[in-house]
């Protein structure tokens, strides 16, 4: 395992994310405490250091496992955690402040997650999902009094519009307020929209990218190209990666056609593939059982040839639309540059 600094952070985290969303089975289809531990092991045992998990994971039962896990070595763990949505659904329903973004709600979600990982602090402290209601000057003002009384490290944010980051970053610098270095994002060969906006975004800012659902839902596992089997849980992919359409069974089975190639897997191949993109990217990897995990972790021996990048990028791109293909387009780059632009190097690309 080799390891990589948190966007502009001098943290170093490992090059493969635990995601711990998993643990526990409140949910009815997570891991029990045992096959939790056994993949928390087999994790470390290989160098890694970075643990995902969420205030509302399996209805708290993650975070207690986690704290559980750490608890021996917790200065050796970087470990992040998420508020936003409420820690049980059901029971918090017609509570307008058991959930969003709001100072009551992030100081109320950060002291539970403390007490559920038995921790004095969290390293990571991710905004979940923007809520369009809170002022952007209450978010970071209140994230930044919990990093100045040293209850939170780092911040990050998660499913969020680029332009909220964008200004949220901006005036964080300007006031002298905790800036975010990561930017956790729903990113994989059959969810390639990120590129539009997100992923530049991220790298003008120097943001690290945590890619969840990297297998779009077991989409790129290939299980779907084949006859159904008991428990594909077709309803949770729906939800999770988008569906099943024809197109992401094409990709699909590109992906099983370069793994039977190089004699690896089509879980290794699609994570080979994000940890190949440009920019600090960070999959998010988790399972239910030890070998899909030790399959997932097997894909760090991976390495893609450019021909077989070239055929994965093919199958699964995305029009970029405007105004980046517009920009693009060799009449306006003819404009902006005079005639000149293959003749200058740009470094910032």
């Amino acid at each position: 395992m080799k390891y990589k600094l948190l966007g502009k952070s001098g943290l170093r985290v490992s090059e493969l994310s635990l995601g711990t969303m998993t643990f526990g089975e409140d949910w009815g289809w997570g891991a029990s405490v045992d096959e939790s531990r056994k993949i928390f092991d087999t994790y470390v045992e290989a160098g890694g250091n970075f643990i995902d998990t969420a205030n509302g994971y399996t209805d708290g039962s993650s975070e207690k496992i986690v704290g559980e896990l750490i608890a021996k070595e917790r200065e050796r763990f970087v470990v992040a955690t998420k508020y936003s949505f409420p820690l049980q659904m059901n029971e918090k329903k017609g509570d307008p402040n058991a959930s969003g973004n709001h100072r009551k709600n992030l100081i109320q979600s950060l002291e539970g997650s403390l007490k559920r990982l038995n921790t004095d602090y969290i390293d990571l402290f991710w905004l979940h999902a923007w809520d369009f209601t809170t002022p952007i000057e209450e978010v970071l003002r209140s994230l930044d009094d919990v990093v100045r009384q040293g209850k939170v490290l780092y911040i990050g944010i998660s499913d969020a519009p680029a332009w909220i980051v964008s200004q949220a970053n901006t005036i964080a610098h300007y006031q002298g307020w905790t800036q975010f270095v990561a930017l956790q994002i729903e990113y994989s060969l059959i969810q390639r929209t990120p590129e539009r906006d997100l992923l530049p975004m991220a790298k003008a800012f120097d943001l690290a990218v945590t890619p969840w659902s990297p297998l779009g839902g077991g989409v790129l596992t290939g299980k779907y190209n084949q006859p159904p089997q008991a428990g594909d849980e077709q309803g949770r992919l729906e939800t999770f990666g988008g569906g099943i359409s024809e197109k992401n069974l094409a990709i699909a089975q590109v992906v099983s056609q370069v793994a039977a190639e190089i004699g690896h897997t089509p879980s290794q191949v699609a994570l080979a593939w994000l940890r190949a993109q440009t920019g600090v990217i960070i999959p998010i990897i988790g399972a239910r059982k030890l070998t899909q995990f030790q399959d997932n972790l097997a894909s760090l021996d991976v390495s893609l040839s450019p021909e077989h990048l070239q055929r994965l990028d093919e199958v699964s791109k995305i029009e970029l639309g405007f105004p980046h293909d517009f920009l693009q387009s060799d009449m306006i780059r003819d404009r902006l540059f005079g005639g000149t632009f293959n003749t200058i190097e740009n470094h910032r690309i």
